[in-house]
């Protein structure tokens, strides 16, 4: 019985020590995840395990929002659908996506084109006084 439990545990591959660098928080996040493990589902472990801590900043849950780096491997974010193990790396660094912003302005909205109100404010108080 002991025999065939070992055996079932190694069904699934080689175990390698992940560490996952959050930007923005104090230290890294280390977990045991297989070789075959995909890189969406080391994110998902890494976010909840993240949550679990307590940890700050806040992150959410949903793991399209972040993308994995691995310094080693190049500046380039992991494909999600890749095997963590394939980069011969244990290091990673985890990051938010970046927001894309809609480019597309809609005329009549109402919104006036142009500088902030603070600028504004800052600009219109910026009163030089001419010295004799």
């Amino acid at each position: 019985m002991l025999l065939y439990s070992k055996h079932k545990k190694n069904a699934k591959g080689n175990r390698i020590l992940v560490s996952i660098t959050v930007l923005g928080s104090a230290g890294p996040i280390r977990f045991v995840a297989y070789e075959e493990d995909l890189v969406a589902s080391v994110i998902d472990t890494a976010l909840k395990c993240y949550a679990r801590e307590g940890r700050l900043p806040l992150l959410g849950s949903d793991f399209n929002d972040f993308i994995l780096y691995c310094p080693m491997v190049g500046p380039e974010a992991l494909s999600a659908w890749k095997g963590i193990g394939l980069f011969g790396a244990r290091n990673f660094t985890l990051c938010r996506k970046p927001e894309e912003k809609n480019k597309v302005a809609k005329e009549g909205d109402g919104a006036r084109k142009g500088g902030s109100f603070k600028a504004w404010i800052n600009k219109s108080f910026s009163l030089r006084v001419s010295t004799n």
